[in-house]
Order: structure tokens, then C-alpha cells, then sequence
């Protein structure tokens, strides 16, 4: 069987993955966002949060899509809307890559994953979009919203949606500018197409700053969280996103032999696993285009359906981390072996007639308080995340980044729920995981270090 083919066979048997193909106005005017049905804008309770879509840039077509109509949490791939509002603004001449984004007290005190400024502080606009690009800065979204909406977060949002309702994204609405829990905020994977689509064919001359895989700032450097970049030929650019309630996401684009597709996954289940999934859905998106043009009538759908889900009780998955958001519930009750059942979808591929395998799998988690740090479940959970746990020091950010594919994936009960970066530190690169509790942290290395895994937690 040539690599193509067994490409398609794998995705379509063993990835429960779904292609699609992928298929416009300042600083603030008066924005008000169109009215909502909020019962049509709910993330579904009872399906897997899995969802995907493969498009075509150029022609819009979609090759296939997986539940890509039924609203998702975006997490921060949110920061592709807000940067499109950006781009809008210097294409309009309303804004210039040299103006100074001021950082207020709000933008300043955003979760991580962020720059760090401190209130007062003042970024030129072309280094808050790289942070924002790159590093998925929450406190840069932030500043540049209110820059942008007149020092309004909140007509940022309603100027995102509005220009969502725009573009024909149907199923989303923004509440903020960087993604972070709140469950009112949803959108869909054919949403999230629809957007790429949009920045590809409205801002061309922007879009590079989706495909920067590196950003230094006042001496310090990052990598880019997108890991597809630099290591799958021909992706170039779009965006990650991650909360407990959202899962793993991604949105990439690649060029292969004068073609573009966009690809969508949302609700993956480890960061490691959903990036595997993308570059599945892009080869085997290529792999569909070429033999199209060979004379070969086919899709994606052909080779696949998708079982009935599993019969059972099913654990609601509402909210985004706002409040008592109950997938960090379920989450926290699976950190401690507490049961949890959740659905699960199956795909079939026919033609390798190999049984189905589920979509959205449940994973019973393992502890992340440490007993060998002498700390109980509610004392780890207390606490600013402000903590990072680096597992490895490396010569080359390509080390690094497989450093943190190995441990995300060999131990997914302590890093399942952080998204992991290299962080360059003069000559040397830094595999690093944020987010974590000065008490997670810790625990996290004990852990580690009991498997023979140097590691080290620090403040960041």
C-alpha cells in the first residue's frame, strides 16, 4: 500500500478524526451585537465535544466535517477574531504597527498564559500581535481590545460578533477577547474555518503573523504553541487553544502542490493527540485533493460513517471554567479515581474493515496533588497559577518541543490540562508547562522525579 493510502487508512480506522475544507470594517464605532437565541448557542450535553472540519481556502468546499455546526468553546483560538478586528483597523489606516497599546490594571491582571507587562506599561501594536500569535498572550488581547474598542473589552466582544454575523459565522458569539472560561462564549468548528477563511482571503498581508514560530521580547523568547509549525511541511499558520471545559484545540492551514486546505479540531483529548489528529486530517485532505485531480470522484464521507453513540449516562459538559463549571468538576473528581462516565462516538472505516473507534475516549485521571509533596487535593488547587514546571533544558527549540510532546503524552494524569512551550533563554531552550499552583507544581516534580524525569518548578 503506497504512504498515501496508508495514511487514509490509518486516519479514517484509528484517529475517530473528520476532515473539512475551508471556505469585512475600526477603533470602535457604536457596536451593538445582533440579538442571540441563547438556547440555539448552547454547547450540547450529550454528544462527545470532539468536532472537526477540512476546507478548501480557495474554493470553501468542505471535504468533510464531524459535528462542525454544533457549538464549541473556542478557548483562545478566540485571539484569531481579535487579531482579524486588528488587522482591519491597520488595513483601514484607524491603527499603525508602531502605536503604543497601553496596559491597564484588567488586561494586566488576565491569567496566564501571559506576557507579563504590568499596569502603565505600553507595547507597540506589531510586538502585541506576535505575543497574542504566538504565545497566545491573554493580557495582550486584552490591551489590544480595549485599545481598539475604545477602552471597552466589552465593545470589543459585541464588535466581534458583530463581525462574526458578518462573515456568516452562525453559531458563535464572543463575551471576550482572549478565550478565557466563560460559557457564554461558543462558536463552532465550521465557524472557526469560516474565520481562517476570512484572515487568508481579507488579510493576506497579516497572516504571517499566525506562522511566526518564534517571538523575543525585551530578551526573552518563545516558541510558538502552534508545534505543527516547523514540523509538518506546508503548515503555516492559525492557532491552538486550550481550558478544561474546551479540550484541545487547533486550527492550522497548509499549502500542498497550489492547494490550501483549513483544519479545524476541537475538543481533542491531550495536546499531543490533537496535533497527531491535524496533520492526519491535512495528509489525508491532500491525499483526497490529488486523486480528485488525477479524474477520481471522491470524499472523505465515502470511506466513513459514524456509529450511534454508546447508550448510558452521560456527564454534562456546560460551561467553560466560569464559576462551578461542571467538566472541571468531573475533572477534579477523575484526578482522585472518583467514576465518571462520559459518551463516547465511534468512526468506522470501511474499506480497511477494521471496527470503529471512539471519538471523544473518557480518560480517568490521575492525581495531581502529590502525596510525596504532603499536599491535599484542596490545598493544590488554591493559589495563583503563576508556577511552571520545566522538564528539560535542550540546544535546539526542536529538542525542546519533543520534549514536551514525550512528557504530555507519558504522563498525561499531571500535564493533560497545561499547554506546554519552549521558552528561549540565551543560547538554550527551555521545555516548559505553565499554569500551575505553586502546590501543583511541586507535586508535578515529585512525581516526575520518581520516574527519573529531571524537572524543576519555579515562580514565572
Amino acid at each position: 500500500m503506497n504512504e498515501p493510502a496508508r495514511r487514509v487508512s490509518y486516519v479514517m480506522a484509528a484517529m475517530a478524526s473528520s476532515i473539512c475544507v475551508v471556505a469585512t470594517p475600526s477603533i470602535a464605532q457604536d457596536y451593538a451585537a445582533p440579538p442571540l437565541s441563547t438556547a440555539d448557542l448552547r454547547v450540547p450535553t450529550y454528544e462527545p465535544r470532539y468536532a472537526a472540519i477540512v476546507m478548501d481556502a480557495t474554493t470553501g468546499e468542505i471535504l468533510y466535517q464531524m459535528r462542525a455546526d454544533s457549538p464549541r468553546y473556542p478557548a483562545s483560538i478566540t485571539k484569531i477574531m481579535t487579531l482579524y478586528l486588528t488587522f482591519e483597523a491597520l488595513a483601514s489606516g484607524k491603527l499603525h504597527e508602531t502605536d503604543m497599546v497601553y496596559v491597564s490594571p484588567r488586561a494586566a491582571a488576565q491569567s496566564p498564559t501571559k506576557l507579563g507587562l504590568r499596569a502603565g506599561d505600553q507595547i507597540d501594536v506589531d510586538d502585541a500581535m506576535h505575543a497574542i500569535a504566538v504565545i497566545s498572550a491573554n493580557d495582550m488581547a486584552v490591551a489590544m481590545a480595549e485599545k481598539i474598542g475604545n477602552g471597552s473589552e466589552e465593545r470589543f466582544a459585541a464588535m466581534m460578533t458583530m463581525k462574526a454575523r458578518e462573515l456568516g459565522m452562525t453559531h458563535t458569539r464572543f463575551v471576550n477577547a482572549n478565550g478565557l472560561p466563560d460559557s457564554r462564549q461558543v462558536t463552532s468548528a465550521h465557524d472557526v474555518a469560516i474565520l481562517c477563511r476570512a484572515v487568508l482571503r481579507d488579510y493576506p498581508q497579516y497572516y504571517h503573523y499566525f506562522g511566526t514560530e518564534e517571538f523575543t521580547y525585551r530578551g526573552r523568547s518563545w516558541n510558538n504553541h502552534n508545534h505543527l509549525l516547523g514540523h509538518m511541511p506546508g503548515v503555516d499558520g492559525f492557532k491552538t487553544g486550550f481550558t478544561n471545559a474546551a479540550g484541545y484545540n487547533l486550527a492550522a492551514s497548509a499549502v500542498r502542490d497550489g492547494r490550501r486546505l483549513i483544519t479545524v479540531v476541537l475538543g481533542g483529548s491531550s495536546g499531543v493527540s490533537r496535533n497527531a489528529n491535524v496533520e492526519d486530517l491535512l495528509l489525508t485532505g491532500f491525499d483526497i485533493e490529488a486523486r480528485r485531480a488525477r479524474g477520481e470522484r471522491i470524499t472523505v464521507a465515502q470511506n466513513m460513517f459514524e456509529q450511534p453513540p454508546a447508550e448510558g449516562r452521560v456527564a454534562p459538559e456546560i460551561g467553560q471554567g466560569d464559576g462551578a463549571d461542571p467538566i472541571d468538576m468531573v475533572l477534579t473528581a477523575a484526578e482522585h479515581g472518583s467514576p465518571v462516565t462520559l459518551q463516547s462516538g465511534g468512526v468506522t472505516q470501511l474499506a480497511a474493515q477494521r471496527p470503529g473507534l471512539a471519538a471523544e475516549l473518557p480518560r480517568n485521571y490521575g492525581y495531581i496533588a502529590g502525596t510525596a509533596a504532603g499536599v491535599s487535593a484542596a490545598a493544590a488547587a488554591g493559589g495563583p497559577k503563576n508556577w511552571q514546571v520545566q522538564v528539560g533544558e535542550y540546544a535546539s527549540g526542536r529538542q525542546a518541543t519533543h520534549q514536551i510532546d514525550y512528557v504530555a503524552d507519558s504522563f498525561k494524569s499531571l500535564f493533560d490540562d497545561r499547554e506546554g512551550q519552549v521558552d528561549r533563554v540565551g543560547g538554550s531552550y527551555r521545555a516548559v508547562f505553565t499554569g500551575f499552583t505553586e502546590a501543583d507544581a511541586k507535586s508535578a516534580c515529585s512525581a516526575l522525579a520518581a520516574s527519573k524525569v529531571v524537572c524543576t518548578a519555579n515562580l514565572r
